[in-house]
């Protein structure tokens, strides 16, 4: 799915056929249209997430919330992708990395391993490097990575302030810093992730 996003950042270019699969909302024509969409319910699912404490290091509790962001747009919400991306690990794949990155982190939480910005952000990392979704993983584990150090007591991260979907300056950083995460140096995203 993830050709939404690959065509130029234009709010008013129509959606390709393929890019229509999966999609409830049937007045839905417009990428515009599309990104309001995602972002009322990506807001409604926030609000679901915060409302109280919960197990968040689950791969339950990760679909439930990927579900609950994108579930009213994408019949696919909350559902392991099934097919090769040109991201992530194999599909067939999926599970047995989730449940890697939940165990590692909660030894990193238990053992201190690392500060507790950098536990979620690494976890944060390690989640977009599986991409275990269709689409929206981004989203997603930037959600994930905020409740897990707010989990700590720390306050949420800001990722730039602006939107990471604009192509531009605050994304090309944050994919910069993710391109140097993946070569072991995840400085540049703890520094990003509170930029």
């Amino acid at each position: 799915m993830g050709g939404v996003f690959a065509q130029r950042d234009d709010a008013s270019t129509p959606l390709a056929l393929e890019d229509l699969a999966g999609l409830i909302p049937s007045h839905i024509a417009f990428r515009r249209e599309l990104n309001e969409a995602e972002q009322d319910n990506i807001l409604r699912a926030q609000e679901w997430a915060l409302a109280r404490k919960r197990e968040l290091l689950t791969e339950k509790f990760i679909c439930d919330l990927h579900r609950r962001m994108l579930g009213d747009v994408w019949r696919w919400a909350g559902k392991f992708r099934t097919s090769e991306r040109n991201l992530g690990v194999p599909y067939w794949t999926i599970s047995v990395e989730l449940r890697n990155l939940l165990e590692d982190t909660k030894t990193w939480i238990s053992c201190e391993s690392y500060p507790p910005d950098e536990i979620a952000v690494r976890f944060h990392h390690r989640l977009v490097q599986i991409h275990p979704f269709p689409n929206g993983n981004g989203r997603h584990s930037r959600l994930m990575a905020d409740l897990l150090v707010m989990q700590s007591g720390r306050p949420r991260f800001s990722w730039g302030w602006e939107s990471l979907l604009e192509k531009g300056g605050v994304r090309a950083r944050y994919i910069a810093a993710l391109h140097a995460a993946d070569d072991h140096d995840i400085r540049f995203l703890v520094s990003f992730a509170r930029s």
